[in-house]
């Protein structure tokens, strides 16, 4: 029943409906804005990654085929933003070109997938060793830098990488050919990130 619908809106928009682009609109807005954040890691470029979907969408409606899934379109259409986005704001080195492989991985997966391994991430770093977790957390979700946390826990840098390598290597093998993507939509780019994996890129 709703796929009928969302196809009867979909015909309705391409023959220049406004109303069913203001239902699509206020049906899709804000689950497409928190995707779009979890690519970007940023509320404000999220919306307005999401503003520039839905602006090209009307533009372009007549484009669209009519029998295809709406749902997908938007969600492909906002992942392709994100990108044209992020290649234009930044250099593309070869750690970035890997996060963009990366998201590629689940692009087309449903977002309630995407939900499930970001739920699962969350469970497997809760089930790491105690030190590990502790580490981990004080690097991923505090933000602290290796250096910091070393004299936070009076430990050496080296048993700090240590830790974040094996809480990675754990999560890795849990969560299997997507991993990588999931650390990039949870924690972004960053220098530390691109570090971290460089580490266990090299102990593989």
């Amino acid at each position: 029943m709703k796929n009928n619908r969302n196809q009867f809106l979909t015909q309705r928009l391409v023959s220049g409906d406004s109303k069913a682009y203001d239902i699509l609109m206020d049906s899709y807005y804000q689950r497409l804005c928190c995707y779009a954040q979890s690519l970007c890691h940023d509320p404000n470029l999220a919306e307005d990654i999401v503003q520039n979907v839905f602006v090209a969408i009307w533009t372009n409606r007549k484009n669209i085929k009519p029998n295809f899934p709406i749902k997908s379109y938007l969600y492909k259409s906002v992942y392709n933003e994100f990108i044209n986005q992020y290649r234009k704001n930044k250099p593309v080195i070869y750690l970035e070109k890997k996060y963009i492989e990366a998201i590629d991985l689940v692009a087309e997966i449903q977002q309630e997938e995407i939900d499930g391994l970001i739920k699962l991430m969350n469970t497997e770093i809760e089930n790491l060793p105690s030190k590990c977790k502790e580490i981990f957390l004080l690097n991923k979700k505090e933000g602290l830098t290796h250096t910091e946390i070393s004299e936070y826990l009076n430990i050496s840098i080296k048993t700090v990488e240590g830790h974040i390598t094996r809480a990675f290597k754990i999560l890795t093998e849990k969560l299997g050919a997507k991993a990588e993507a999931v650390f990039f939509l949870l924690f972004g780019i960053n220098k530390q990130l691109k570090n971290d994996l460089s580490l266990l890129n090299q102990e593989v």
